[in-house]
């Protein structure tokens, strides 16, 4: 038993090493889209904001997801990262901020 945990434990630490960058990079992942998708869905779309935030919900919650309707931005926070878009106009739609 102890040399099966073992092995699993050792091939989780492997798959851990492979998948590294993509693991590094999902914290920003999820505010991005939540801003990005958030702004497109209010402001693209002409969406209700309850409408809006339902439909960028995730299985893992945001700790802000915040609209500032007279700018036309939206900043949203997860997993310790925060990401703004903004509407650059009918044609543009919505972008991430750097």
């Amino acid at each position: 038993m102890k040399r099966l945990l073992l092995v699993l434990v050792l091939a989780l630490l492997a798959w851990a090493w492979h998948e590294r960058q993509a693991l590094a990079d999902f914290p920003g992942i999820l505010s991005a889209y939540s801003a990005k998708e958030y702004c497109s869905c209010r402001f693209v779309m002409g969406f209700t904001a309850a409408y809006c935030r339902g439909y960028v919900e995730q299985y893992l919650p945001l700790g802000l997801l915040e609209e500032d309707s007279a700018r036309r931005l939206v900043s949203a926070e997860g997993l310790g990262q925060r990401n703004q878009a903004a509407w650059q106009g009918a044609r543009a739609g919505c972008r991430l901020l750097p």
